[in-house]
């Protein structure tokens, strides 16, 4: 017989939509290059291969992120140490909401996530590099 879960993706996100704070497209756009502002990319490499990426976004894999954030991991990176606003993306929203609320109860802020991902950041005009293969 087939496990059942008892809570699923769409409970877990919309329980965190309710404690994670969001940034637009748009918003997101107007704070590229800001020195104060680190844009973290936590899709799969072949993700950003295939797509492109945010210019000069940090890449942070989702299942690497609680390690390179807590400054006890042997992971640890110094980005994550900085005091600096921290914007989430992965390639629709879904996983980067999930990654924010964690990021949060760690007791990391500001973050936020990117509503829609690097779908919507394209969708809204912002610039895209492309990522040669290795």
């Amino acid at each position: 017989m087939p496990q059942k879960i008892v809570v699923g993706h769409k409970q877990l996100m919309a329980e965190a939509e309710a404690k994670v704070s969001q940034v637009s497209a748009a918003e997101a756009i107007a704070k590229l290059g800001q020195p104060d502002v680190v844009i973290v990319d936590i899709r799969d490499p072949r993700e950003i291969q295939r797509e492109g990426r945010i210019p000069g976004s940090f890449h942070a894999p989702r299942g690497m992120l609680e390690f390179w954030v807590d400054p006890d991991s042997p992971y640890h990176k110094p980005v994550f140490a900085e005091d600096k606003t921290f914007i989430l993306h992965c390639a629709s929203g879904w996983r980067s909401l999930l990654a924010t609320e964690l990021l949060q109860r760690m007791g990391m802020k500001p973050v936020f996530n990117l509503k829609g991902g690097f779908g919507a950041w394209k969708e809204a005009g912002g610039p895209v590099e492309t990522v040669e293969h290795k």
